[in-house]
């Protein structure tokens, strides 16, 4: 998508959003993971609903679960599909990896970013992803 049919610097601060969002997540970084959200969230996964507010996320969560093997993840897509000045919605698709480098799997996922008060953030997702 072009920037025409929405803000290019919403699509900036989206991208950024995600890149800090990954960072946070891999560094296992509860406080700067959560500063990447607008709460409450959304997260919508194996047929759940779940409302995320902060606090939401605790250390243990990262090591247990589908995320027991999980070393790190990254983003192998992140498509904008609309984008206005205070909301933009995201086709992504990021990979899981092992330790050893090895791909747990790979994850299509509806990333949507909002500016609250200033603050740019997750506000839902919804994803294949256990």
């Amino acid at each position: 998508m072009s920037a025409e049919n929405g803000s290019s610097s919403s699509i900036t601060a989206a991208q950024k959003v995600l890149d800090d969002f990954m960072a946070a997540f891999n560094a296992r970084d509860i406080a700067a993971f959560e500063a990447t959200f607008n709460f409450p969230s959304v997260r919508l996964a194996s047929n759940t609903l779940t409302i995320i507010e902060k606090g939401f996320h605790k250390p243990e969560m990262l090591s247990r679960g589908a995320l027991s093997e999980w070393h790190h993840s990254a983003w192998e897509r992140r498509d904008v599909i609309h984008a206005g000045p205070d909301k933009v919605h995201l086709d992504t698709r990021f990979t899981r990896y092992r330790v050893d480098g090895s791909i747990i799997g790979h994850f299509d996922s509806i990333y949507v970013i909002t500016c609250e008060n200033g603050h740019w953030g997750v506000k839902a997702r919804s994803s294949f992803a256990p």
